[in-house]
């Protein structure tokens, strides 16, 4: 399940800017908007006397799913793939008149997956000079055809999926149960489900509901900080030992840097503890729905500010209290269940390891919390291990690579990056890609351990350089001192 909501949320991820850019202009815009302009909102007409289309209507039926196929397509088989992919999704969006967003989850990686099998059947059977003039061909004839079979059984099928969702989730508010959802979602963010929940479902209904009236609560069922913000709060002042010295700067990460996953080990430390984050959850929406509110678009990450800026202006007041009253709730909740359970304190690290073997791979923003001497000890004595070669010239492009290309490779990028400008380095460019993005002209490559392996084969020609921890590694040391080595004539006066 991990892995599948990976891949999705790994399809929309990339281009969430572009989401949000969709919130802006449908925020100024449309004919309700705080600036409306009727050739880019898409109402009233033209000269000619016809309607306009406007900016939002082409985007969030045409661009933003063919965006995700781009995206799902290259995941799966690089450039090739997304192009195939972009072409066979068309065909899906043009079946029907709702935002593909499910077709393209679905139809971009199958195309992509496809075209991978076909090119395998004639792989190395090309006569020589003919090579451009099969790839070309099989790839167009290949995404011609899904094309075709996406309009006529694909569409109508992804059309009744997303009816079934939309009327499921129109149910739940109908009958004012939507709260209610806060018992699958609380506990799915902590088990690392979030982004298969927020970014593979909730999302793409979302951009439909917002399309149709301007705002979507659905945005703020996983995002809303309160539940998370009320459980740190209350180990700040009920908590003990290392839980509690860390937890204001954990508190600080989650609601500004909207970075949920710091909050999860407290969580796993204390399981009871779900109980206050569910309560939260639905004090939250419930709140929203009393003050029929909703952002406009997705709140990512989900930092207080993205919030603020995704709320329509009708909506603040509902907004804010439902973050508010969220944290107070799983506040209150998870404070009387900490004084409860008091005597019996439990083991930060062991949450967070646990936290990191759900997840697959060890967490960034977690090694904040737990980053003890033992541990560097132990990082140190595995420096030796992991560290793939010594580069003979100089480096002069740094890449940190990760699943999605964020969150745990900038913040990794930030650290390195900080250090070699330290130590008087200018001329070296670091940056933080997703690993599918990777390509053959960096000279040094940084990924989690767990990935290295698949970053050689897309980059053989690159140093390759293992970490089990972006936040805090020995190897940015280790680096540092290479480059004192290898790039001697760029670096400060100092070396």
């Amino acid at each position: 399940m991990q892995k599948f909501g990976t891949f999705l949320s790994g399809m929309i991820m990339p281009n969430i800017a572009a989401f949000i850019a969709w919130g802006f202009i449908t925020a100024f815009f449309i004919e309700s908007g705080w600036t409306p302009v009727a050739g880019l909102g898409g109402f009233g007409t033209n000269a000619d006397g016809e309607p306009n289309v406007g900016l939002v209507g082409p985007m969030i039926r045409y661009m933003l799913p063919l965006l995700i196929a781009a995206q799902g397509g290259r995941m799966v088989y690089g450039v090739r793939g997304a192009v195939v992919a972009v072409v066979a999704t068309m065909g899906v969006i043009v079946s029907t008149d709702q935002p593909m967003f499910l077709g393209a989850l679905i139809m971009a990686p199958l195309a992509a997956w496809v075209m991978k099998q076909l090119d395998k059947l004639w792989d190395g059977k090309i006569k020589p000079g003919f090579e451009m003039l099969v790839n070309n061909f099989s790839a167009g004839i290949a995404s011609a055809a899904l094309a075709v079979v996406g309009f006529f059984a694909f569409g109508p099928v992804v059309e009744a999926i997303s009816t079934v969702l939309g009327n499921g989730v129109n149910w739940l508010v109908d009958h004012s149960v939507l709260p209610l959802a806060s018992i699958i979602i609380e506990p799915a963010k902590v088990l690392f489900l979030n982004n298969a929940i927020n970014h593979g479902v909730l999302t793409p209904l979302g951009v439909q509901q917002s399309a149709e009236t301007g705002k979507s609560i659905l945005f703020l069922l996983e995002a809303n900080p309160g539940p998370g913000l009320g459980v740190l709060l209350a180990y700040m002042l009920f908590g003990s030992g290392m839980a509690r010295s860390t937890a204001p700067a954990a508190a600080i990460i989650h609601f500004f840097g909207g970075i949920h996953e710091i909050y999860f080990p407290y969580v796993l430390m204390k399981p009871v503890l779900l109980l206050g984050t569910i309560a939260g959850g639905m004090v939250g929406i419930g709140t929203l729905a009393v003050f029929d509110a909703g952002l406009r678009a997705p709140a990512a990450p989900g930092s207080i500010i993205a919030v603020l800026a995704q709320t329509p202006s009708g909506s603040f007041i509902g907004v804010i209290l439902s973050v508010l009253l969220a944290a107070a709730t799983s506040f209150v909740v998870c404070s009387l269940l900490l004084k409860l359970s008091r005597k019996k304190g439990g083991d930060l690290a062991e949450a967070t390891a646990e936290m990191e073997a759900m997840k697959g791979k060890r967490s960034s923003v977690s090694g904040v919390l737990s980053a003890t001497e033992e541990a560097e000890e132990d990082q140190l004595e595995a420096a030796g291990v992991h560290h793939h070669g010594a580069a003979a010239k100089p480096v002069q492009r740094i890449v940190f690579a990760c699943d999605a290309g964020m969150g745990s490779s900038a913040m990794g990028a930030s650290v390195l990056r900080n250090k070699i400008k330290k130590a008087g380095f200018t001329d070296v460019d670091v940056k933080n890609v997703a690993i599918a993005n990777l390509t053959n002209d960096v000279d040094l490559i940084v990924t989690h351990q767990d990935l290295t392996d698949r970053a050689k084969s897309m980059s053989p020609s690159a140093q390759h350089v293992s970490v089990d921890n972006f936040m805090n590694s020995p190897q940015y040391d280790a680096i540092v001192e290479q480059l004192k080595t290898t790039n001697t004539q760029g670096a400060g006066s100092t070396h």
